[in-house]
């Protein structure tokens, strides 16, 4: 049994102390060692595989990220700033500074530093940019240039003045990465940045993780947050943005895994929550990922070809970096640790602190180290961790750091290609080399340079591998360069990427010239069935271009073999702007959409709400009609489907309401619902049928529609679109006791899952009646996690109290360590105290 209460908690803090006290090898400091002494501290999990120093302290002090530029020489972002003492002293003084570093002898070791910009207050960004770089501090964004080639900064101009956000370290905009699309990307942040014809240009994205950000060969992003290690896109950026009328909830921002569990081969108990039960077992090892940050996907070569393309994680507050294998289904990614029972780099020693990971011209892989004791941010370190921070004298010394390269035993180092005299026409023959660093350099170089390369490149598209027209599409689109003749070829290609992104870039230049209409029109209608289900999804996402017969045909077969998955909802959805209510008209009489599924229910539900958001009186009557046609009574979850979709849309009011020019003549019918009659409006309307009931709390339409959103893609499929629950599957969740109870066992249960048998409304269930266990919604942001509860909570007929995103993340917090799902018995008996 598992108890929360504030006594037996505060009783816990207390036993916990003591016990670190009585314990020799938990008392003792933990001493900085040399960085001689701290290569003997890690255990790599591949023998082939070896450490070696690149950097340490006084000539870095204070990394949280790195970058190498084309000559091969490492900058820096140090953060001197961050927590100097345990009570943050200091931490908006201007001590922060980016350093380039210089490898001299080329023998891999740096031999000396140039500060290129002091004076900055927790910086935590930089990209190498043509003469200079772009620096983020810890709210502005500067673009800094090197007017005489010195290596130190001449102008600062501001460019971005809110970046950063809040400017908390672990809660402000970060990353600065070059996508393949020649944007700049960020993580904790909802915009990416380019430079257009001279000037820099701020443009909305979708959120996009906590502390790192990163791709893969194919350029989509991956990042994540410090309670999920590994995140990804599964659609381009702002693909899904297309349609005003629909509001995806897929597609980006998924979650490729529920691990959470780890390996460290130390005690980790200077961690916030080292107190609550199940945080640190028996030897003091942290369970699960506390810190996640600075996701890696390897493009490298050196290491062995087994690596390419796997993904590596670091966890600073247990000393580790986590390897994971990247698994691709269609459209769909799934990510697995490659180790059982431990880690792909651990140390034994605690102030190793890897904050996030780099690739480097030579192939192998940079590890960030800060090499600092207190790694907690002091705004949020618990009375527990302060104590055991100064018991243990992890507070000095300070200004520390290293900076580490993995690399193959097996294979000798090379001198890095030197690109920073590169001259075009070499750039483009290594758009295609084996080293990602490499090809990316050579994207960037090409691309800033703006020389006239575009038949050099228009050849690579047609002669080169998968990999160098990959670079020379992007290349070729940010010099504005793209025609459709170098473009057309290219999707024919055989990779589905190079096709992929070759519709991708001829729908966003030419689409509306006739010819270039008619060969892409051409191309879908032609190689659709045979295309990969990734090209399929692309040119679904390109429809709306495209003639609507054609575009509501691969719909259909789209939907048919993906409708299942909700981002395939979803890509269908962003093609159909303002050709919902066509759409829907046409479903509704093939045969296919005569019979029932969950997944055709949910899309028409999508489509119900698109229609009534677009605002058409006219599509809005059509569908009101449909509710009451008597031709659907053997189709009544069409109907059921209509108006649901309708309850869940934003309005046309300010009041949320669908406002119509009169009243509907259906209303005559008694079976009109009640509830869509209270979200309609008309001039003269009777005050009478304004009056809606009073609810016991207050709900925010726009949570709840989230919900019924987040419900439906992630939930019915278990427990039913309406939560009457699904045989051998799960119980209901409408009148259930776990759903109108707390609200915290609530958040548990969806942040861990649960075990079955349970108990619902007086009836056990339990195999075979469902599945063994729910799973857990660990991935999730807090915000959707609360969005859901509240929807469950307040539908039915159940009227509780809302969930919000905040309490779900304290919740989350108090509840770290719980890496296997509750039992019913555990949360019949648990009692919590959200005051803690």
């Amino acid at each position: 049994m598992r108890i929360y209460s504030k006594n037996i908690v505060w009783f816990t803090l207390v036993l916990a102390c003591l016990l670190l006290s009585l314990s020799g090898c938990k008392k003792d400091p933990s001493p900085p060692l040399s960085p001689e002494k701290a290569l003997n501290s890690f255990v790599l999990a591949d023998d082939s595989l070896q450490i070696q120093l690149v950097a340490a302290e006084p000539l870095v002090q204070d990394p949280v990220a790195i970058s190498f530029d084309e000559g091969g020489r490492l900058w820096v972002v140090e953060m001197l700033g961050f927590m100097s003492d345990i009570d943050g002293t200091g931490e908006k003084d201007r001590v922060g500074r980016i350093s380039v570093l210089f490898d001299d002898d080329q023998d891999g070791q740096m031999d000396r530093g140039q500060i290129f910009l002091d004076s900055l207050v927790l910086p935590r960004a930089l990209a190498v940019i043509k003469g200079g770089a772009l620096v983020a501090e810890n709210i502005p964004l500067w673009h800094i240039q090197d007017t005489d080639g010195d290596f130190k900064a001449d102008t600062k101009t501001l460019i971005d003045s809110t970046f950063g956000g809040s400017g908390m370290p672990e809660h402000s905009a970060n990353g600065l990465w070059r996508g393949m699309d020649n944007w700049l990307y960020n993580a904790k942040s909802k915009y990416r940045y380019r430079n257009i014809n001279g000037e820099w240009v701020k443009d909305e994205t979708e959120f996009r993780g906590q502390w790192g950000i990163i791709h893969d060969d194919s350029g989509r992003l991956f990042y994540n947050y410090n309670w999920s290690q590994l995140h990804a896109d599964l659609v381009p950026p702002n693909a899904l943005q297309r349609n005003k009328n629909h509001t995806p909830s897929s597609g980006i921002d998924h979650g490729l895994t529920l691990e959470r569990k780890i390996f460290p081969i130390r005690s980790n108990t200077a961690v916030n929550r080292g107190y609550v039960p199940g945080t640190l077992d028996q030897e003091g090892r942290l369970l699960e990922f506390a810190s996640a940050c600075g996701p890696l996907i390897y493009r490298g070569n050196i290491l062995p070809k087994d690596y390419k393309g796997d993904a590596f994680v670091c966890e600073p507050t247990a000393n580790l970096i986590k390897r994971n294998k990247i698994t691709e289904e269609g459209f769909m990614l799934s990510a697995q640790g490659v180790y059982k029972n431990r880690e792909f780099l651990a140390s034994t020693d605690e102030r190793f602190r890897p904050i996030s990971l780099a690739s480097g011209p030579d192939g192998a892989l940079y590890v960030v180290d800060m090499y600092k004791g207190i790694i907690q941010h002091g705004p949020y370190m618990t009375p527990y961790l302060r104590k055991v921070t100064l018991e243990r004298k992890l507070d000095r010394p300070i200004h520390m750091g290293r900076i580490w390269r993995i690399t193959s035993k097996k294979k000798s180092r090379k001198k890095p290609i030197d690109l920073s005299q590169a001259d075009s026409k070499t750039l483009v023959t290594l758009l295609g080399h084996p080293n990602g660093w490499t090809r990316d350099m050579a994207q960037r170089l090409l691309v800033e340079k703006g020389e006239p390369i575009a038949y050099d490149l228009e050849e690579v598209i047609k002669k080169g591998n998968p990999l160098a027209q990959l670079h020379a599409l992007w290349t070729l689109e940010g010099l504005g360069l793209t025609h459709p003749e170098a473009l057309l070829p290219a999707l024919r290609s055989e990779n589905s990427r190079v096709a992929q992104t070759a519709l991708r870039l001829i729908i966003g230049q030419d689409s509306h010239h006739v010819d270039v209409k008619k060969e892409i029109t051409e191309f879908i209608e032609e190689t659709y069935d045979q295309a990969s289900p990734l090209l399929q999804m692309q040119m679904v996402l390109e429809s709306s271009e495209i003639d609507s017969e054609i575009a509501f045909d691969i719909a259909q077969k789209f939907l048919s073999r993906f409708g299942q998955l909700p981002v395939a909802r979803d890509v269908v959805m962003s093609s159909l702007q303002n050709r919902e209510a066509a759409l829907l008209k046409m479903l509704l009489v093939k045969s296919g959409w005569k019979t029932y599924n969950q997944a055709k229910e949910i899309f028409i539900e999508m489509l119900g709400t698109a229609i009534a958001n677009k605002g058409s009186e006219k599509e809005v009557q059509h569908m009101l009609a449909l509710t009451q046609d008597k031709m659907l009574e053997n189709q009544k979850w069409i109907k059921n489907a209509l108006i649901n979709g309708m309850l869940n849309s934003k309005g046309t009011n300010d009041m949320g309401e669908i406002v119509l020019s009169r009243k509907p003549t259906l209303l005559k019918n008694e079976a009109f619902p009640e509830e869509l009659l209270q979200k309609l409006t008309w001039p003269g309307k009777p005050k009478k049928q304004l009056a809606i009931k009073k609810a016991e709390h207050k709900v925010n339409s726009q949570q709840f529609a989230q919900g019924r959103q987040k419900y439906l893609n992630l939930c019915a499929n278990c427990h039913g679109t309406q939560g009457e629950g699904i045989s051998r599957f799960a119980p209901p969740l409408k009148n259930s006791e776990w759903v109108t109870g707390a609200d915290y066992r609530l958040a548990m249960i969806l942040l861990h899952g649960m075990e079955g048998p349970v108990t619902v409304n007086g009836k056990k269930y339990g195999i075979p009646d469902i599945l063994p266990s729910m799973p857990s919604f660990s991935t999730l942001q807090n915000e959707d996690i609360a969005a859901i509860s509240t929807y469950i909570r307040n539908t039915w007929g159940h009227s509780q109290k809302p969930l919000s995103a905040g309490t779900v993340g304290h919740i989350r917090f108090r509840t770290q360590g719980q890496v296997t799902p509750w039992k019913a018995t555990e949360l019949d008996t648990l009692v919590f105290d959200m005051d803690l």
